[in-house]
């Protein structure tokens, strides 16, 4: 170790302590126990601690308290990742440099240059700009620092803000897939899916057969749509949109003129595996859905058995909820399950037309438009129950089962 007398300027102020130099350590230490007021300064890729004694009489008039006072970023040093503000000294063919005020000059070449090459064109000596610190000293001693980092960062800063504010914005549609729609927003990729597209932009497509899906959704790259923040998160680079969000506005406030119960005309606007997509006739923006289960009294296995796009037929109204609206055509039409228990009974011997067969047998049509059920497990298997059933044919059947409050009754094959 060795004695050495530290002598540091800043900003006209010279500064003079006496410090111990461990070699092995690297570390500098103030030659008495002082009390602790602590500057850290680095020059030259080494951190150089300073404690000052100090008495309390002089203490607010000494120079570096003063300092530390009226700049305290000088006693933390910088890290990367850090965001700071820098002044443009000069720009070269592959690099430029920037003055960071009290912490030493800061350079930007190689591949970070490149992508900011157009925004240093764009700059003069001494105008200032944000950068990300990426480096803190390279081999030449100089900060490595970021444009298009800053940038980034920044961009998110306003995504956080329109999240915030819940502000209206306008994207355009860049490319498609099966899920949804890309676009960008503040410089950032963007995903709008499927779900979250308005009601005329949804593709109500059969069977929701995927190609069929992303051939409509092709349709839309290119445009611009309205759209709201839904969600995001900058670590995991993921920003999420809505027009959903945009557009329901106007339906929660049409809603308002409808409640639970009321009779609407609606017409099919599309057809999927769980329900029916229809939109109000006298309010065309308003799409409501009617699920499969709200079709009609008895088993539906598909949406298309009862209804096709472009049908115009009645619905009432179940459920309006979040701007959402939920239908039934099935309320408007008699309950047969209601007067089942005074035409049937268990035990009796009744006349049924298979409708058709499902993994848990076949389905029967009484009369009073009642439907029973044969199970399965009255055949050996499936293939035994195809060949002794088929669909369309009358047969004789005796009720086992017969619950209209559960809208069951079971049937067997008259022996």
């Amino acid at each position: 170790m060795f004695y050495c007398c530290c002598s540091i300027t800043h900003e006209g102020v010279d500064l003079q302590h006496l410090f111990l130099y461990y070699a092995a350590t690297q570390r500098w230490e103030p030659l008495e126990a002082f009390p602790p007021i602590l500057c850290v300064l680095q020059v030259k890729g080494y951190y150089i601690y300073m404690r000052i004694k100090i008495s309390d009489e002089s203490k607010r008039t000494h120079p570096l308290y003063t300092i530390l006072k009226s700049g305290p970023d000088i006693a933390s040093p910088l890290k990367e990742g850090d965001s700071v503000e820098v002044t443009l000294l000069s720009a070269q063919e592959d690099k430029a440099f920037f003055d960071i005020k009290d912490r030493g000059t800061a350079i930007v070449y190689g591949i970070e240059f490149m992508n900011a090459k157009e925004m240093i064109k764009k700059m003069s000596p001494q105008d200032t700009c944000t950068v990300t610190v990426v480096e803190t000293e390279n081999e030449d001693g100089y900060i490595e620092v970021s444009l298009i980092r800053a940038l980034h960062q920044q961009n998110w800063e306003e995504i956080k803000l329109l999240k915030e504010s819940g502000d209206v914005v306008d994207v355009k549609v860049k490319a498609a897939n099966s899920g949804g729609l890309l676009a960008s927003l503040q410089g950032i990729k963007a995903f709008i899916p499927v779900s979250q597209l308005s009601a005329d932009h949804y593709p109500h497509v059969p069977d929701a057969d995927k190609r069929k899906i992303f051939e409509a959704l092709q349709e839309f790259v290119g445009q611009d749509l309205k759209v709201r923040i839904l969600d995001f998160n900058s670590k995991a680079e993921k920003l999420i949109l809505s027009e959903k969000e945009v557009t329901d506005e106007g339906v929660r406030q049409a809603l308002s003129g409808y409640a639970v119960g009321d009779k609407v005309k609606i017409v099919v606007s599309g057809v999927a595996d769980f329900g029916v997509f229809v939109r109000f006739v006298d309010n065309p923006h308003i799409e409501g859905l009617v699920h499969i289960s709200e079709i009609d009294h008895k088993l539906i296995e598909s949406p298309k058995e009862a209804v096709a796009v472009d049908d115009e037929m009645d619905a009432q109204i179940i459920e309006i909820k979040d701007g959402r609206v939920s239908l039934s055509f099935k309320a408007l039409k008699p309950n047969p399950w209601d007067d089942a228990a005074k035409y049937f009974a268990e035990g009796q011997e009744v006349e049924g037309t298979v409708s058709k067969f499902n993994p848990f047998g076949a389905l029967v049509l009484l009369d009073h438009d009642v439907q029973g059920l044969i199970h399965i497990s009255e055949f050996e298997d499936a293939d035994v129950m195809r060949s002794t059933l088929q669909e369309g044919k009358t047969y004789t059947f005796v009720i086992t089962q017969c619950k209209p409050e559960e809208k069951r009754i079971i049937l067997k094959l008259k022996s």
